[in-house]
């Protein structure tokens, strides 16, 4: 404290010390030499550390076309659900997650809605493909057809979880429109 004697151990900056920066103002810049100053100047430079919404990716917005991160964890939800049902089922669950989807958020949020759709679709066509297979292979020729339909509808549900992280809706080829 100024005006009190010093306590032992311990001296007194010099008096051409600069003062401390209040608190959240960060560091001061380095005196002499040191690397030039950010553009705009100051420290921290300008967006550091980065200001997001609360609850934010990671610290940031949601992706493009998503209201929020809700959203988006429903939509992957319906893609990756769908494949996982497939590998899980045999082929012929893929269809669970993308309905779970749908029942928990799709009338709440049209974007859900699409994804799980699209996913259920998708994977409605291929289990119902993937257990004509299973019937098929008393017939020997279902051996090939199943694990290939089975190894389809996980791999589409992939490539529609890849896609709706960035905020697309996947469109998945060789799909009907059952569901609407």
């Amino acid at each position: 404290m100024p005006g009190e004697a010093p306590s032992p151990g311990y001296a007194p900056p010099p008096a051409d010390t600069p003062p401390p920066p209040p608190p959240g103002t960060g560091y001061p810049p380095p005196a002499g030499g040191g690397y030039p100053p950010p553009p705009g100047g100051g420290y921290p430079p300008p967006g550091y550390p980065p200001q997001g919404p609360p609850g934010g990716y990671y610290g940031g917005p949601a992706p493009a076309g998503y209201a929020n991160n809700e959203e988006k964890t429903w939509a992957l939800v319906a893609h990756f659900g769908g494949a996982a049902g497939a590998f899980v089922g045999g082929g012929t669950l893929g269809w669970v997650g993308p309905l779970v989807a749908l029942l928990a958020k799709g009338n709440q949020s049209p974007t859900v809605r699409a994804h799980a759709i699209a996913a259920l679709n998708f994977q409605l066509l291929w289990s119902i493909i993937t257990v004509v297979c299973w019937i098929l292979v008393c017939a020997l020729i279902g051996f090939i057809l199943a694990p290939a339909a089975m190894i389809i509808a996980i791999v589409f549900g992939i490539i529609g979880g890849v896609k709706a992280n960035d905020g697309q809706l996947y469109n998945y080829p060789m799909s009907v429109s059952i569901i609407k």
